[in-house]
């Protein structure tokens, strides 16, 4: 593999993050530094919109399938009005508040095509969406964890917490996750997709619920660890209220390594300014796990906790071009 030429890139995750990311990734296809882009997207909300649609109709939870395939529109006017109508959520007081229309435009293509996969080819082509997008799995599955301080009577006991929602959103400390069934059938493509990659990029996103879970499906993970992509692992820019509540990097680094110690990172990208500990000391426990820290200023910078597509794209691609 050499910097000189576009490279593939595949990117895991789920939700906000890895709508970030793949917005940022989009860009670098446009500049002809990537020329393969695909998403693997989480399987297990069961929360609001997809919650719903899944208990009703026993099909993925379609919600980051969707968050991913609208950052790959294009940035035109094409691209913004199907990424604006594809994310927009229903109103009123009837039984659609709370649905959005890329989730229905999926669950109606799944239940015609009868094909995870090719369902979510012909809503890429109706967008003019770049690159692809793949579920992780090819039947719902649930999270579950393993809550440290849940019980006032034993605080160092674990209670087993169940359901996506329910795991972002505890008040105790996550010690491990788990999936349910442990061994799920997973996508044949997203599998292939992740050997022949020239890059793969884990994160940013919800740690327990986005981005560990990828490691937890067998095939999948023996596939990250084998392939000989160079895998970038992007830290979240701030702790997570329930589910990483007081973590720094070297929490979210050490929680992926509990997860899968096989797993080999090349690079960690991590925000300048919301480190929260010296450059020296990250960069240390970075190059215990055989990976290279890098610095960059990848921020929104308005104050919240995101990742600036722009700037993220542009740490991308020197990082890509680097080698």
């Amino acid at each position: 593999m050499t910097s000189e030429r576009a490279q593939s890139v595949v990117a895991l995750g789920g939700g906000h993050g890895l709508h970030a990311s793949l917005t940022a990734l989009r860009r670098l296809v446009d500049d002809l530094v990537v020329d393969d882009l695909t998403a693997i997207v989480t399987v297990a909300d069961n929360g609001g919109s997809s919650g719903r649609l899944r208990g009703e109709f026993g099909v993925l939870p379609p919600g980051d399938l969707r968050m991913a395939l609208a950052a790959l529109c294009g940035d035109d006017d094409w691209g913004r009005t199907w990424s604006d109508v594809l994310q927009h959520r229903f109103a009123g007081d009837g039984e659609m508040r709370g649905h959005v229309v890329g989730n229905l435009l999926i669950v109606s293509l799944w239940e015609q095509l009868g094909d995870h996969v090719q369902a979510l080819e012909w809503v890429g082509r109706l967008l003019g969406a770049t690159g692809r997008v793949l579920p992780m799995a090819l039947s719902p599955l649930d999270i579950t964890a393993d809550v440290r301080g849940l019980d006032p009577d034993d605080p160092e006991a674990l209670t087993s917490v169940r359901g996506q929602v329910e795991v972002a959103t505890t008040s105790g400390v996550i010690q491990a996750i788990h999936l349910d069934p442990p061994e799920p059938v997973p996508c044949p493509q997203a599998v292939t997709a992740v050997r022949e990659a020239d890059w793969v990029v884990l994160g940013p996103g919800s740690w327990f619920t986005s981005v560990i879970p990828h490691l937890m499906v067998p095939e999948l993970r023996a596939a990250l660890v084998q392939t000989d992509a160079r895998v970038i692992l992007v830290l979240n820019l701030d702790e997570q209220a329930g589910e990483t509540q007081g973590f720094g990097p070297e929490d979210h680094l050490a929680a992926l390594a509990e997860h899968a110690p096989d797993l080999k990172v090349h690079t960690v990208l991590a925000d300048r300014g919301s480190i929260g500990v010296e450059a020296d000391e990250l960069a240390g426990l970075v190059a215990a796990y055989g990976a290279e820290l890098v610095l960059d200023d990848v921020a929104l910078g308005d104050g919240t906790p995101r990742h600036d597509p722009v700037r993220l794209a542009e740490a991308y691609a020197r990082i890509l071009q680097r080698g």
